[in-house]
């Protein structure tokens, strides 16, 4: 079923579960509290299972690359909305860089399907 949809889905879902897996890392208190690391346990899991079916159909090096690039601007994003992290001038540029990067791969190069 999973392994059936466009690589592109299964990879959105791969990054949706891998931020958020991410952003529950805090709650973990170093993997002393069950049930926020269950869910980092689960999440980052079922998000490296996602990537697995992706790299199936698309090139690893360009699904990594689209995996860390969402997952950087994804996670600074709600780290600086949930969580109060400071961003300078000079991260905001970094981290718009990488987006742009991301967009860049996904609606130019010809090394994925469109």
């Amino acid at each position: 079923m999973l392994s059936s949809l466009p690589p592109l889905v299964t990879l959105s879902f791969a990054i949706v579960l891998e931020v958020l897996a991410t952003s529950w890392q805090p709650r973990t208190n170093q993997f002393t509290a069950v049930v926020p690391t269950v869910g980092v346990l689960l999440g980052y899991g079922l998000a490296f299972y996602l990537l697995s079916l992706t790299v199936q159909n698309m090139p690893l090096g360009i699904a990594y690359a689209i995996w860390c690039g969402a997952g950087i601007v994804l996670v600074a994003l709600i780290a600086w909305l949930l969580h109060g992290q400071k961003l300078d001038g000079y991260a905001i540029v970094g981290i718009a860089l990488i987006l742009l990067g991301t967009v860049i791969i996904n609606v130019f190069s010809t090394a994925i399907d469109h």
